[in-house]
């Protein structure tokens, strides 16, 4: 409870609201009880200043049976002080009450008969004393019923408001879920600025102080991805001139080993220029924020890949093409997808073995447009799924040269865009085979 203010408001308040409601449960009981025995006192008192005014005298008591059907809560002892005779019989059965003569006048609380009775006396104007009394059991039970009936609602309101308090309590602290759950939801490049218009003024001190830290961390990604593209530009320079020079070289004459020699120097040049493509395409998918204007078509954005790259497929007489007609438009740019296809099937061709297939297909499935790249080659092991997507990671014990970035140029641009990749086996039995699904949003 001590970690978490919702639950400690809710206790703190819930318990005010019971020590609250005890107290003032107990004060009202009091006070009914109190009250309502000051009304018995008040019936008693006009009982007897009716006797007195209307010169009426108690009657001789009697047994007759039809006493026994008087409603023993209302009945009203009348009887002369002192003058009366004990009776033998009850006073339930309508016997008089053996109390002294010598009792003053006014209220008293008396024990006859092993039963409590509230007796007043009182002298009339003509000299006559008289006892009014009632049974005390009684008038307490009433007392106590009209008591109960006052706390009453204090019993049903009570928990109601401590419903009423939670409840409350949980709406209040539902900005501040919304918020976390929000910011935990967001990509790791959505670092625009967290809305604190409609948050409470107590939390917007935090969003603020998260919102600059949002804004370091964007700066800083910001320094590390121009870094990378201006070092990538100033390194293309030297590349492509020693990419000439070597193919000057290449022209003139030299022995088979020194030939040997340039043609892996050569081969070196082009890795390292092809290393920084990657890395420009790279820091360029990180930093793009504008959003696509139109939608793009699947089938235009195949059929531009396939005439980049069907020469390096032929170069290892890959059967590649695309199954099927359907056409799906995507919303998304058209460099995005164009990079993302491209670089997908560029990593089939080169892991999949001479002779092999690569094929490209678009289907539909709930609503998004699904992008699919299968290959016969050997696959990813399912242990290695997770980091295939990191920046420089090549799969362990791959032969082919490459520079690690393709998949993380991929992943970076799905994010963006809102779309999913999936990773799987072409042939599940074998579990051999490359099956690359990109679900994207449709048009």
């Amino acid at each position: 409870m001590n970690e978490s203010v919702q639950l400690k408001l809710s206790f703190t308040l819930s318990l005010a609201i019971l020590v609250v409601a005890v107290v003032a449960g107990v004060f009202s009981f009091l006070s009914a009880f109190d009250e309502a025995h000051e009304l018995q006192d008040d019936v008693l008192r006009q009982v007897a200043q009716l006797m007195d005014r209307q010169r009426l005298l108690p009657a001789v008591p009697t047994t007759d049976i039809r006493l026994k059907d008087v409603d023993e809560e209302s009945r009203v002892i009348v009887q002369r002080l002192g003058e009366v005779s004990p009776s033998t019989v009850g006073v339930d059965a309508g016997g008089v009450l053996p109390l002294p003569a010598t009792l003053a006048d006014g209220l008293h609380t008396l024990e006859v008969g092993g039963e409590t009775f509230r007796v007043l006396v009182k002298t009339t104007a003509s000299g006559e004393r008289i006892a009014v009394a009632q049974e005390s059991g009684f008038r307490n039970e009433i007392a106590r019923d009209g008591a109960l009936r006052t706390v009453m609602p204090f019993l049903i309101l009570v928990p109601v408001l401590l419903l009423i308090v939670a409840d409350l309590v949980r709406k209040m602290f539902q900005p501040i879920a919304a918020l976390s759950k929000e910011i935990d939801q967001r990509a790791e490049q959505e670092l625009h600025p967290v809305e604190d218009r409609h948050l409470p003024v107590e939390v917007r001190p935090f969003v603020v102080a998260i919102n600059r830290l949002l804004a370091r961390v964007s700066q800083s990604m910001e320094s590390q991805r121009r870094f990378v593209a201006d070092a990538a530009h100033e390194l293309r320079s030297p590349l492509t001139a020693m990419s000439l020079q070597a193919e000057r070289l290449a022209e003139a004459e030299m022995s088979s080993v020194a030939r040997e020699r340039l043609t892996v120097l050569r081969q070196g040049i082009e890795r390292g220029r092809s290393l920084l493509d990657q890395l420009l395409t790279l820091a360029k998918a990180q930093s793009a924020t504008d959003l696509p204007k139109s939608p793009v078509s699947v089938q235009s954005i195949y059929r531009r890949v396939l005439e980049d790259l069907m020469p390096l497929a032929e170069a290892k007489h890959i059967d590649i093409g695309v199954e099927g007609a359907l056409d799906a438009e995507v919303w998304a740019s058209e460099l995005d997808m164009i990079a993302v296809v491209k670089n997908l099937v560029d990593n089939a061709i080169r892991y999949t073995p001479e002779g092999g297939r690569v094929d490209l297909s678009v289907g539909v499935s709930e609503g998004k447009v699904v992008l699919r790249i299968q290959d016969s080659g050997p696959g990813i092991p399912l242990a290695e799924r997770d980091r295939v997507f990191d920046p420089f990671y090549r799969t362990l014990g791959s032969e082919q040269i490459g520079s690690g970035l393709g998949l993380s140029i991929v992943q970076t641009i799905a994010n963006r865009i809102g779309a999913e990749i999936r990773l799987d086996f072409s042939d599940q039995e074998k579990q051999t085979g490359l099956n690359v699904a990109v679900i994207a949003p449709m048009r």
